[in-house]
């Protein structure tokens, strides 16, 4: 699938979804005298090093002639002031209940003519790397946020001859236009002190004011990417997938989902200590075709905290770009990075396509197993969910913690439990379209679910090698599941440590209050955004039959 680039001058109408009222002052503004187009990556990353404020860091990139860079190549790096993650409260997106286009283009109109005073750079990109789907996004930033665009090229697929020519093969898709992005990280507006993102999905495009943070940047363009992969069959995927294949040969697709610092880049790159033959789809964003089952990543690199990964890892020998990391010169002269969040929390790298050693960009095998990775307390290591809408419903009430990878507000509490439906804060379209799609996974194709607690089991934490275990044993058939106390479609397996005391009334008790949170926040959709993500009566059943 490919987007439409250009347009018959018949086809330049009110009657076209390539221009509406935002997305022509959006587009409009990449055409100015004002503006250079970055054609290729090499350039890309010789005006980000040369950028004011950029850190060329005495480690090479790995095999850079491989991934488009110069043969000398450094592993650059940037960092942002007081903001470190992406802030929710700053998206409007347009079809939502009290978003009024009209209000808003007259904000946008303003921040584009303010782009007059400034030299804008221009650089497109792929997002999708299968003919079977490939979508063309353009982003435009101001002079001084060179690293911005370095790494969105190095985030998605840059333009080379050989993403030209699949490009070129791949069908055009309805009436789909190209990605429009446009970004100016110093506008200022006294209404939207945090800055704005503002989306029209229905027209591909959107506008990212006052945020720096690169997160912004790659989740604001994969957010168009995802609503147009909804509206063309596609289940639309933020998570991990890989196919394990068994030393007997059977093979198993695993898709996991959830929030950043969830664990799903753990479990997507577990190497299992050789015991199978493993290989990556994507740790982040990908689609599974509603028709066939297949799945396409939609980008070729890793956008993963630095966190977990000290200056020693074998790991940071495939980073490329980091971002919000602290440097020193080691005892060998060398100026390298700190990582380990010591400067701040949500430290960031970006990571070659190089960094999984058997990485493909689609699996044609349809998923085996959906594993919706939570952080609720209540429940224990794993469960599997024997009902097709219990298993979706439950997926639209996953329920984890705020990470550091998010900016929150003053006077909210970041360890409280929240409900982030299929993992995805980046949805524009109704929740129902997702829920439908799981719930067809499970339903028609037979699709396994499962629930992974990745935080604590009450007061005890659940350490990642117990996580790893859990998933290996699904994988080789040998995980023995029993019901879930009185929990019908719901079954448990017995982990050593972290039993569930389920003839504890105390414990009961707090699985009720867990049943109801979910079946609370579902009510709570009929007032959000007009009842836009109001799911049906059978999901609400779902939960509430759990409680009899």
């Amino acid at each position: 699938m490919a987007t439409n680039s250009k347009f018959t001058r018949e086809q330049i109408t009110t009657g076209n979804k390539a221009y509406s009222q935002s997305r022509t002052t959006i587009e409009t503004a990449f055409y100015g005298n004002n503006v250079e187009k970055v054609t290729s990556l090499p350039e890309a990353y010789e005006m980000a090093k040369a950028s004011a404020g950029t850190i060329a860091l005495d480690l090479p990139v790995y095999e850079p002639e491989k991934i488009g860079l110069p043969k000398d190549a450094q592993i650059l790096l940037f960092n942002d002031g007081e903001t470190v993650g992406r802030f929710a409260g700053a998206r409007i997106i347009l079809g939502e209940p009290d978003i009024a286009e009209g209000e808003i283009a007259g904000l946008l109109r303003e921040a584009v003519y303010n782009t007059r005073y400034k030299k804008m750079l221009h650089a497109e990109a792929y997002i999708g790397l299968d003919t079977d789907f490939m979508v063309k996004a353009n982003l435009l930033v101001p002079e001084t946020y060179e690293n911005t665009l370095y790494n969105w090229l190095m985030n998605f697929q840059y333009k080379n001859e050989f993403y030209d020519a699949m490009y070129a093969k791949s069908k055009i898709v309805g009436d789909e236009p190209d990605i429009y992005v446009l970004s100016d990280p110093d506008w200022r507006d006294d209404r939207y002190p945090n800055g704005l993102a503002y989306f029209d999905p229905e027209h591909n495009c959107a506008a990212l004011l006052g945020l720096r943070y690169f997160g912004e940047h790659k989740k604001g363009t994969l957010t168009l990417a995802w609503s147009i992969a909804n509206r063309n069959g596609y289940a639309s995927c933020h998570g991990g997938m890989k196919r394990i294949v068994r030393k007997d040969g059977k093979k198993h697709v695993l898709a996991v989902f959830g929030l950043s610092g969830s664990g799903k880049s753990t479990l997507t790159h577990a190497k299992h200590d050789g015991k199978y033959d493993v290989t990556v789809l994507h740790d982040d964003a990908y689609i599974i075709s509603m028709e066939n089952g297949s799945s396409v990543a939609l980008e070729p690199s890793y956008f993963d905290k630095t966190q977990d990964y000290p200056l020693t890892s074998k790991d940071n020998k495939f980073l490329i770009t980091m971002q919000n990391v602290g440097a020193t010169v080691d005892a060998e002269g060398k100026l390298v990075p700190v990582t380990e969040d010591i400067r701040n929390g949500n430290g960031r790298a970006i990571k070659s396509k190089l960094w999984a050693a058997n990485r493909v960009d689609k699996l044609e095998e349809p998923v085996d197993s959906i594993v919706w990775l939570m952080k609720d307390s209540t429940l224990p290591p794993v469960l599997k969910l024997n009902n097709p809408v219990l298993a979706s419903v439950m997926g639209a009430c996953l329920a984890t913690k705020r990470t550091t990878a998010e900016k929150i507000l003053k006077g909210v509490d970041r360890n409280a439990l929240v409900f982030e439906p299929y993992a995805n804060p980046f949805r524009t379209y109704a929740l129902g379209q997702d829920y439908g799609k799981f719930k067809a996974l499970f339903e028609e194709r037979g699709v396994a679910c499962y629930i992974i607690n990745t935080g604590f089991f009450l007061d005890k934490k659940i350490p990642k090698e117990t996580t790893i275990g859990i998933v290996e044993s699904i994988v080789e058939d040998r995980a023995e599941f029993v019901p879930f106390g009185s929990f019908g479609g719901m079954e448990y397996m017995a982990v050593e440590g972290f039993e569930p005391p389920l003839a504890d009334e105390a414990y009961q008790a707090l699985l009720i209050r867990s049943v109801e949170s979910r079946i609370n926040y579902l009510e709570s959709l009929r007032e959000y955004k007009g009842g836009k993500d109001l799911l049906p009566d059978e999901a609400f059943d779902a939960l509430k039959n759990l409680l009899k």
